[in-house]
């Protein structure tokens, strides 16, 4: 395991790196010229649409395709793209327009890397080592977070676009060297008789086939969304009640080191109690968590709850994906992963048209109540349909 999976996690780490810099400093240097906010909120639109449409069409050449192979290609796209910023701002040629077009390419390139690197886990590792490789990717992805973020605070003072370009480039060509040199074991060939319409059609009759298995881990995914909208929330709430920058940040470092808690204990969590149990239980705890944040006003209250909600946000996701590694054919891996991502991008969409409401009517803080209630009926919906699951018998079998 060791010597497949220190170039792996280098990969992920220098992608984590390249994508988090080059990705914050792209839209706070479109904001440095006036009246650019409209635009940013566009092109972020913009970005998330062409994701959602594009989720089906990638998903499915992940399940045709080899997934290492894939990975490679994201990153090589991502420098090739970060060098040609570099070197259009360079000579003096650019504009926010390139700006944007390089923010859709980091987008999407890291959604379908994201699908790419599920399917390629549950591919190249044997079953008793995904919780092993489950913590170690975690504790790389939050520390990554939570170094970008740091980092970029101090360097968004200090570089303009060539310096981020050209770090990012050199970032994702390293991510792509530690995937070229991780030994790789395919696993899943596609037949070519099969047209690769019919494969994305099939998406559908894949989720029919296992509607209270499927509907159970759609319900789970609904903490990725709650995830990005508090991303939103809480800095409009802080700024309401004029409390100081440091706490948002503050809050987004408590929320990458309950992750990161994840990370560390999740192997042992995992071997306690089964992935339906652990999810049915991290959402609820996740709603009640939510519900008590809408009832404090202190700001070192919210960063407190933040860590116990980034531990079990992560516990959620973990179980979750090891439960799929565990259920789910390799060969389909991809598209499921696919519908999963639509749905959670559905969500995140309507949840930014909420946040949009409350804060047109000043009512932001009523916005915890709400999502905690959706969390807590989620919760309830996923404790029937857990029983019904065992119930019947629904689990595919090991695979």
């Amino acid at each position: 395991m060791k010597n497949k999976t220190i170039p792996y996690l280098s990969g992920r780490f220098f992608d984590g790196i390249s994508s988090g810099l080059f990705m914050m400093a792209l839209p706070w240097i479109m904001l440095q010229e006036p009246d650019m906010g409209t635009f940013v909120a566009i092109t972020a639109l913009v970005c998330t649409g062409l994701s959602f449409l594009s989720t089906p069409f990638f998903s499915t050449l992940t399940d045709r395709h080899s997934r290492k192979t894939i990975l490679i290609l994201v990153q090589v796209a991502q420098s090739a793209t970060a060098l040609l910023v570099c070197i259009a701002f360079w000579v003096g040629a650019g504009s926010h327009w390139i700006l944007a077009a390089s923010q859709l390419v980091f987008w999407v390139s890291s959604n379908i890397a994201w699908n790419a690197n599920n399917a390629f886990t549950q591919e190249n590792y044997n079953q008793q080592e995904y919780a092993k490789i489950s913590g170690y990717q975690e504790i790389v992805m939050q520390g990554t977070t939570l170094g970008a973020g740091a980092l970029g605070i101090f360097l968004l003072e200090m570089w303009g676009i060539e310096e981020f370009s050209a770090f990012a480039a050199i970032a994702s060509g390293i991510a792509a060297y530690s995937y070229v040199v991780t030994p790789y074991q395919r696993k899943v060939r596609h037949s070519k008789n099969i047209p690769f319409l019919s494969q994305i059609k099939e998406t559908k009759s894949i989720f029919a086939q296992q509607p209270r298995f499927y509907g159970f881990l759609l319900i789970s995914c609904l903490s990725y969304p709650v995830l990005t909208f508090l991303g939103k929330l809480v800095p409009i709430w802080f700024a309401d009640l004029n409390i100081s920058g440091n706490w948002v940040a503050f809050y987004n470092i408590a929320f990458g080191l309950g992750s990161l808690m994840t990370g560390v204990l999740v192997s042992r969590v995992l071997a306690m109690l089964s992935y339906r149990a652990i999810m049915q239980y991290s959402m609820l705890i996740l709603a009640f968590t939510l519900l008590v944040m809408s009832g404090v006003m202190q700001p070192l209250y919210i960063v407190l709850l933040t860590l116990g909600f980034g531990f079990f946000n992560a516990l959620n996701r973990i179980a979750r994906t090891n439960w799929m590694h565990h259920t789910i054919p390799r060969s389909q891996r991809g598209r499921v992963d696919g519908g999963m991502a639509m749905f959670a991008t559905l969500v995140q969409s309507l949840s930014y048209v909420l946040i949009a409401f409350l804060a047109h009517v000043d009512a932001i803080e009523y916005g915890f109540v709400i999502v905690g209630f959706v969390v807590l009926f989620a919760s309830i919906w996923m404790l029937l349909l857990g029983q019904k699951i065992e119930a019947d018998h629904e689990l595919a079998p090991q695979y």
